[in-house]
């Protein structure tokens, strides 16, 4: 961005041909082998730490705040993109067909003073209407949320965050990087492996703590890695649900149709991609399979902020990029086409849609169903 706070222009993405792009942690991180292995005795280090802090909280020795209201947490075990986006607009929307309004909390990572974060801003433009507060402290976000009338509170992000209650507990599991790292280019199985030497914030033997396991992208792995995953996940968590969702296209925004394109805007087009999210290689499978051929993917680290000299040299074709990114690549005067996708359940819904039934009801809630009764009753 210019100095004088103006957005750039063409001309000026165009002058350093020579685009130098800030490094990827994950991708160092997928290789096997060397010095990168010596992280294993920090990740050592730190797994001690994450099984002192559940045995405390497990044994009730630290302090777990309650609010009035129910709250569902969204969250993963790895750092990185598992769909909890989609997944939080997804709940929104059937909570609202429950006549019940959500709110989102989350802590707000990346966002400016003030404003929202990418995951925010993409979630505001989807569902204009959906209160947000983010705020590293989430209790007193909970409670700033249920000052504005709110029936439940979706937690984004929240399984780590065991200071807050929660009524019911989801943790989303990418079937393409179950463990958080992509395999390694050299080939074999992925990193699995606790910060700072793999992606993972607990052991899998975490996903005790969860109502229910939602498995995204089922689709895009085969069914003999599918089951083999949901093997892993029941012998380090015997007994838990597994609800199976994929992620779809719902449509295509274009810089000429505001209002989306069909499905086939990109088949046989040469395209150009740039996308700083977790899982920028299944953006990129999405991509091709929506028909487009992909001569450039310009990837940058998850949750960064662009400057001019990221993008210099794009544009000559159609750019193409992810929802979340888009809100932030809107400032700069490049032709965008947007691919917005939404999660859709494939196996499990009804277990889903049986543990939304079993919530608690808010005082709102409560109060609202009184007052209908004395009209009516």
């Amino acid at each position: 961005m210019r100095r004088d706070g103006a957005s750039p222009d063409r001309a000026s993405l165009d002058r350093d041909s020579k685009v130098k792009l800030p490094q990827r942690a994950d991708r160092h991180l997928a290789r096997r082998g060397g010095l990168v292995e010596l992280l294993r005795v920090p990740a050592a280090v730190f797994a001690g730490g994450v099984a002192l802090r559940s045995f405390l909280y497990d044994r009730g020795w630290l302090p777990v705040e309650r609010l009035a209201t129910p709250v569902i947490s969204v969250g993963n075990l790895s750092s990185g993109g598992t769909g909890k986006t989609p997944m939080v607009a997804w709940l929104a929307g059937q909570l609202r067909r429950r006549g019940l309004r959500a709110g989102v909390l989350s802590r707000g990572y990346g966002a400016a003073p003030g404003g929202l974060n990418d995951e925010g801003l993409e979630l505001a433009r989807r569902l204009a209407d959906l209160p947000q507060v983010q705020d590293r402290d989430r209790a007193a976000g909970g409670r700033r949320l249920e000052g504005r009338g709110v029936d439940v509170i979706l937690l984004d992000d929240g399984f780590q965050h065991r200071r807050l209650q929660r009524d019911l507990d989801l943790v989303l599991v990418d079937c393409t990087r179950p463990f958080g790292l992509a395999p390694p280019t050299a080939g074999g199985a992925p990193v699995r492996a606790l910060l700072p030497r793999g992606l993972l914030r607990e052991p899998l033997s975490a996903l005790r703590r969860a109502d229910a396991v939602v498995l995204t992208r089922v689709d895009a792995v085969s069914e003999e890695e599918r089951e083999e995953l949901a093997r892993c996940l029941e012998r380090a968590s015997p007994g838990t649900p597994r609800v199976e969702a994929t992620h779809v296209v719902h449509r295509i925004r274009t810089p000429d149709a505001r209002d989306g394109a069909g499905l086939g805007a990109l088949q046989g087009r040469a395209v150009d991609l740039v996308s700083a999210i977790g899982n920028p290689e299944a953006f990129e499978r999405t991509v091709r399979a929506l028909g487009g051929v992909v001569v450039e993917h310009r990837i940058l680290p998850d949750h960064h902020s662009y400057e001019a000299r990221d993008l210099a040299g794009l544009g000559a074709r159609p750019l193409v990029t992810t929802a979340k990114d888009a809100v932030k690549l809107e400032r700069f005067a490049l032709p965008l086409w947007v691919v917005e996708v939404e999660l859709e359940m494939r196996a499990g819904a009804e277990l889903l849609s049986a543990l939304l039934d079993a919530l608690p009801a808010a005082p709102g809630q409560r109060q609202r169903a009184a007052i209908h009764e004395g009209l009516h009753g």
